[in-house]
């Protein structure tokens, strides 16, 4: 990792393992663990804590951005008011579209933030699927210029495999695959 771009997953990460990435990584990342929440169907509701916790974290040198709360099945409505809710700059943090989300949000987030996180949803929760690759077709559509240049920064979320982030044009993509399995040598 030494030299590279790292994510920060909040909550699933422990302190010595922030430190040392702090200290080893060129850039890095915080995610707001709303996946994990997903996943684990025990949504957070107060992000205070994290809010905070970006904040102090903004302040280290080689902080990049930080994803914003989203709800990763909501809708639209639910997602603008924890946009309404981020306490920080919009260079600090990058708003989720998801792609089961109407295409006009999609064009309204690329035009209001300098970057968005693209995030596999609904329908389309299989990043790689023939659905998925339609959907992310469309959305390109949206959000770049005749010669295939986004009209923001690109970042995709759950987006690691080859095969995707060499077809799209992402500033970043991230798997938090590897941040959670490193301490259990089974998952290697």
């Amino acid at each position: 990792m030494r030299g590279g771009h790292a994510l920060i997953t909040w909550k699933l990460i422990n302190q010595p393992v922030i430190e040392s990435v702090l200290d080893i990584c060129q850039s890095f990342m915080l995610d707001n663990g709303a996946f994990s929440a997903w996943r684990s169907q025990k949504p957070i509701t107060d992000w205070t804590k994290y809010y905070e916790w970006v904040y102090g974290k903004s302040r280290v040198p080689s902080f990049d951005f930080a994803v914003i709360p989203d709800i990763i099945d909501g809708n639209e409505e639910d997602n603008d008011a924890l946009l309404n809710e981020w306490p920080h700059s919009e260079y600090m943090g990058a708003p989720v579209w998801h792609l089961h989300e109407s295409l006009d949000r999609l064009d309204r987030l690329a035009h209001e933030w300098p970057r968005i996180c693209l995030g596999s949803s609904g329908e389309y929760q299989m990043p790689g699927s023939k659905l998925w690759n339609k959907r992310m077709d469309e959305a390109m559509e949206v959000i770049c210029d005749e010669d295939g240049y986004p009209s923001c920064k690109l970042h995709g979320l759950r987006m690691m495999n080859p095969q995707i982030f060499k077809r799209f044009p992402f500033a970043s993509a991230e798997s938090n695959n590897i941040a959670r399995n490193i301490q259990l040598d089974v998952a290697w």
